[in-house]
């Protein structure tokens, strides 16, 4: 996820600007429910997916997409299963086929509004409330458990990260899961304590009147250009479903985002199944793209994962991935492997 910027102006002043569209025009067109849920061929060579239809939302039929792949020990009852951060979706062919290999049968969410799941007429990774994802979730475990598996982990990235703790503290022992894996787990802003504690509670309040009015991000193009083949990274995507310069997020997303975290810590006891929190071991400040950008998070403030992380349930790991970027299985080798092993690790003691 970029890092956000909230003007000071946007708090004290009259800040309830009107819901235009702008990306990349307002649609126009018809508004149809997908229909077709069976599994047809991915996007990703060896892979599967298919939609789950989630109803009317607040701007009109929404979808997920489940993808998988499935270990060719067909008799395995062990299952992975991973959500993706903010201006993102599931491309990590590397780490599906490292789970398969190693006996776990693989899926990932394209949550409603990103990635495959995206329609015409959404406002991309726009959200009311960050509890919208957890039926995105449930349908997931609901396949996963269909499928056989028995022994299942949930992982998320940055918002993901966020929103997998959240659900667990949300739901308890009712969880459904044997633990929950996050990399880079958004779990506070990485703004000043004047941002953070008053700035962003405001935009959650102006939430309620204007949900749609935007905040502009920083146009930084040093995370995306670290990541890209293209420019100095190691990974191909489609970056329309992973922009460079991602767009304004709205008021209702600052204020579902706000409202999470604030959940998720009132609530973090609530958390019965062993967690694990990677991060990495230093913050990258700066906007343009230069080597530091490939070793450390230019997105998240580590220090503050790790504060926040030590509260979350009863059975957890904190732990440092020296020199990983933001999405640590995105990082160069070897402090990438370093992030697979630790997440193995961790399930095969939990």
């Amino acid at each position: 996820m970029k890092r956000l910027l909230i003007p000071m102006m946007l708090i004290v002043g009259a800040a309830i600007a009107s819901g235009e569209w702008h990306f990349p025009e307002k649609y126009t067109g018809p508004k149809t429910v997908t229909t077709d849920t069976s599994w047809h061929p991915d996007i990703l060579e060896g892979y599967e997916a298919r939609y789950v239809n989630h109803g009317e939302a607040f701007d009109g039929p929404c979808r997920s997409t489940i993808i998988r792949k499935i270990c060719k020990n067909s008799k395995s009852r062990k299952a992975y299963l991973y959500i993706h951060g903010f201006n993102d979706y599931f491309f990590q062919k590397e780490m599906g086929e490292l789970f398969v290999d190693s006996g776990y049968n693989f899926y990932a969410v394209d949550l409603r509004r990103y990635g495959r799941s995206w329609q015409p007429w959404q406002y991309p990774f726009n959200v009311r409330k960050q509890n919208e994802y957890f039926e995105d979730i449930d349908s997931a475990l609901a396949q996963i458990r269909r499928d056989g598996n028995t022994d299942i982990t949930l992982s998320g990235h940055s918002t993901g990260g966020l929103t997998v703790a959240y659900m667990a503290a949300m739901k308890g022992a009712r969880i459904g899961v044997n633990r929950v894996v996050t990399d880079s787990p958004f779990l506070e802003w990485n703004f000043s304590p004047l941002m953070r504690n008053v700035g962003a509670p405001i935009i959650e309040f102006l939430s309620k009147f204007s949900k749609n009015s935007k905040v502009k991000q920083a146009h930084c193009d040093g995370y995306s250009y670290s990541l890209l083949k293209e420019y100095d990274g190691e990974w191909t995507y489609n970056t329309d479903w992973k922009m460079i310069y991602s767009p304004p997020v709205t008021f209702s997303w600052v204020g579902a985002i706000n409202h999470a975290q604030s959940e998720l810590m009132k609530n973090a006891s609530h958390i019965t199944v062993p967690i694990l929190v990677m991060h990495s071991s230093r913050k990258i400040s700066g906007c343009n793209y230069n080597p530091e950008f490939k070793t450390g998070d230019a997105v998240l403030d580590p220090e503050m994962i790790q504060k926040r992380g030590e509260k979350l349930g009863h059975i957890r790991q904190v732990c440092t991935i020296d020199s990983g970027i933001h999405d640590l299985i995105l990082s160069p080798s070897p402090h990438r492997e370093a992030a697979y092993d630790t997440i193995f690790s961790f399930i095969r003691r939990h």
